[in-house]
């Protein structure tokens, strides 16, 4: 799968390095994976960061910095979001589901 903006395939396995901070995981609807939809990446001040497209399967990646975070999923069966706290190196998971 390819993306023109540049983006890691979203449900590819990843190695993660030391130093790494990587916020994953599914965007669902009534416990269905949710493809297509618009994943956004907020920081602590609600600022916008980053926006990827899930996958097929729901999927998500961001790389970010060690913080708290909200990630907010747009997409047309509704709207959802959640916070994740990566308070340091290594894969953080978050679901969001959208209603």
């Amino acid at each position: 799968m390819s993306s023109s903006c540049g983006a890691p395939e979203q449900g590819a396995e990843i190695q993660v390095g030391a130093n790494e901070v990587v916020l994953t995981g599914k965007v669902s609807a009534e416990g269905a994976p949710v493809g297509g939809a618009f994943v956004r990446l907020l920081d602590s001040s609600g600022e916008f960061t980053a926006e990827v497209v899930s996958s097929a399967d729901g999927d998500f990646r961001f790389f970010a910095a060690p913080g708290t975070w909200t990630i907010r999923a747009l997409h047309r069966s509704g709207n959802g979001q959640a916070s994740v706290n990566a308070d340091g190196p290594g894969v953080h998971p978050v679901e969001v589901a959208v209603a």
